[in-house]
Order: C-alpha cells, then sequence, then structure tokens
C-alpha cells in the first residue's frame, strides 16, 4: 500500500505561480509512474503530467506552462505551475502506480483545491 499526501494548494492571481508537493509513504519501492490529475468544478477528472524515470508527459494545456519532479527515492512527487489562468481552478490530485499507465484502481492523495483568480 501507498498513501499520499497533497500540499501546496491556495488561491493566486492570474499569472501568478504556485508549487504543488505530495508526499507518499509506505511501499515507495514499488512506485513507477507518478502523475498529477485536476477535476475543474462541473467537470470530469483529467490527466495534467506524468513522470516515470527520466520521462514526462504534459497535458497541452499546461505544456511549457507546469513542471513535474519527483525526488529520485520516489517518496515526493511536485508540481510547479507557472503562469496560472483561471482555466487552472481545480482540486489537484497526486497519483501513483506500480504500471506504466495510472489509472483509478491506483493510489491517490485526497485533493488539494487550486483557485486562480482574474
Amino acid at each position: 500500500q501507498v498513501q499520499l499526501v497533497e500540499s501546496g494548494g491556495g488561491t493566486v492571481q492570474a499569472g501568478g505561480s504556485l508549487r504543488l508537493s505530495c508526499a507518499a509513504t509506505g511501499r515507495t519501492f514499488s512506485i513507477l509512474t507518478m502523475g498529477w490529475f485536476r477535476q475543474p468544478p462541473g467537470k470530469e477528472r483529467e490527466l495534467v503530467a506524468t513522470i516515470r524515470t527520466a520521462t514526462t508527459y504534459y497535458a497541452n494545456s499546461v505544456k511549457g506552462r507546469f513542471t513535474i519532479s519527483r525526488d529520485k527515492d520516489k517518496r515526493m512527487v511536485f508540481l510547479q505551475m507557472n503562469s496560472l489562468e483561471p482555466e487552472d481552478t481545480a482540486v489537484y490530485y497526486c497519483a501513483v502506480s506500480t504500471r506504466i499507465s495510472i489509472t483509478p484502481d491506483d493510489y491517490w492523495g485526497q485533493g488539494t483545491q487550486v483557485t486562480v483568480s482574474s
């Protein structure tokens, strides 16, 4: 089992920055892929970014503005969010998997709210 706790959410003005952190505890040695998802108000949850060894993936909507990173022990994963837009307002979730792709059946955090005001 892996437990995840996110932090770093909050309210920021458009154009500002936030850094989300996610702490993983438990069987972290089994983690292969770490990622961030988000669920905007009234919308479906969507993939934001993933990282697996040195390979990263970003949704088109955040490319060039967000950066995902993790520590070498896979106990922390971060999401640096720059040039934030009101459309980035959402609950952000950290998730990890022992497989290449993260699915709803994998390990998820409780979410942290990010609100971007215009």
